[in-house]
């Protein structure tokens, strides 16, 4: 788990409108939010049914396709 120990800024009014996180916690939150979207993709990527090829067969349409 990420303990943050945010801090806010607030604005005339007092309402919080940023959050100040320092480096070492912004980087953690960036890697967990990384992992999430691939788990997401594999996930989108199980449930579409789509047929499965080798990595190598990919690789090969992809650059087919790029010329």
């Amino acid at each position: 788990m990420i303990s943050l120990n945010e801090k806010y800024v607030i604005n005339e009014k007092g309402e919080r409108v940023s959050v100040l996180l320092d480096i070492k916690n912004y980087r953690k939150l960036l890697k967990a939010l990384e992992e999430l979207e691939s788990i997401r993709a594999y996930d989108n990527a199980k449930s579409s049914g789509d047929k499965s090829i080798p990595f190598e067969q990919a690789i090969k349409e992809i650059e087919k396709k790029s010329r």
